[in-house]
């Protein structure tokens, strides 16, 4: 079963952790959320400073905003190699995109008591750092 508790990574507040065992290429979860398009979500951050943190982007007409979806799980997995990375800790998930739904995976088998760890792509980060500087 997955719960939400602190995450070990330093100012990521919230992260997503396993009370069993996940064997490599095991579902961990969907990433759920609202469904919308990329120009909404890109409407979003105009309207709204500080917006966009929890997009999900498959294509152009099929996105997921999980920002106002606090118990979808997915949102909680943090990435590793992040801004805020541990020293000898390493991502344990992917992102795996089936039939339009996005689902993280686990990429190792995960141990009970685990943090999900998945990485969010060097565009995701860019984009982040491209904000911290604005």
């Amino acid at each position: 079963m997955l719960y939400v508790k602190k995450s070990k990574i330093p100012k990521a507040g919230k992260g997503l952790w396993t009370d069993t065992e996940i064997k490599r290429g095991e579902i961990v979860c969907e990433y759920e959320g609202e469904k919308l398009t990329w120009k909404d979500c890109l409407k979003r951050n105009e309207e709204q400073v500080g917006y966009g943190a929890y997009y999900f982007f498959i294509n152009s007409k099929n996105c997921i905003d999980a920002q106002h979806t606090p118990w979808e799980l997915g949102r909680y997995a943090n990435d590793a190699a992040g801004m805020g990375r541990v020293e000898g800790m390493k991502n344990n998930s992917k992102y795996e995109i089936r039939k339009n739904r996005a689902y993280i995976i686990a990429s190792r088998t995960i141990k009970a008591g685990d943090e999900i760890l998945v990485g969010y792509g060097k565009e995701y980060w860019d984009a982040i750092k491209d904000g911290i500087k604005k």
